[in-house]
């Protein structure tokens, strides 16, 4: 969980509850900034101005997506506006990511061969993991070229629950190599 300074430049939104745990959105004017597991949001909530009026429909919509998402309903996030804050590299694999479909799966040498930059694999997993909205941005679809998960910065069990959540935990176990007879 990252810890974000209160600022009156962002509103917090709490989830309280979801099969993951607490979620805490935070979003600007210009769109949702970023996304954390936990508990989340500014220290003296009471301290923080409200959110534009104009803000208000953005953060309802994003909250019903996401409770749609988390009932097992196919949510397509990519029309919420986004305020992503990145290097133009971390923006193109974050692009690149809202492409894979749900329930499907990738390896971080697929990412990095479609963002142009084919032997950057490590690099695309720095970028997945400064991912400031996980779930939103799916990285949890990245796996390692071998099936196994690889990480997540919001921790593998996470990781684990969406990919089963969304129907590509089977298709992770089967890219598993087998053991030689």
């Amino acid at each position: 969980m990252r810890t974000r300074k209160n600022t009156n430049q962002e509103w917090p939104l709490r989830i309280p509850a979801t099969p993951l745990g607490p979620l805490c959105l935070y979003f600007t004017s210009a769109g949702l900034a970023a996304l954390e597991f936990g508990e989340g949001g500014p220290e003296n909530p009471a301290h923080q101005d409200p959110p534009p009026p104009a803000l208000g429909p953005l953060m309802e919509q994003t909250a019903k997506k996401l409770t749609a998402y988390f009932a097992g309903v196919a949510t397509d996030f990519s029309s919420l506006p986004l305020d992503l804050k990145g290097t133009p590299f971390q923006v193109r694999v974050w692009r690149e990511l809202r492409r894979i479909p749900r329930g499907e799966t990738i390896s971080y040498r697929e990412l990095a061969r479609r963002v142009g930059s084919l032997r950057a694999f490590r690099a695309v997993g720095r970028a997945n993991a400064a991912n400031p909205v996980p779930l939103i941005i799916p990285c949890h679809r990245v796996i390692n070229a071998d099936g196994s998960l690889g990480g997540y910065s919001s921790g593998v069990d996470r990781k684990r629950w969406l990919l089963a959540h969304e129907g590509a935990f089977q298709a992770v176990r089967l890219r598993r190599p087998q053991a030689a007879l």
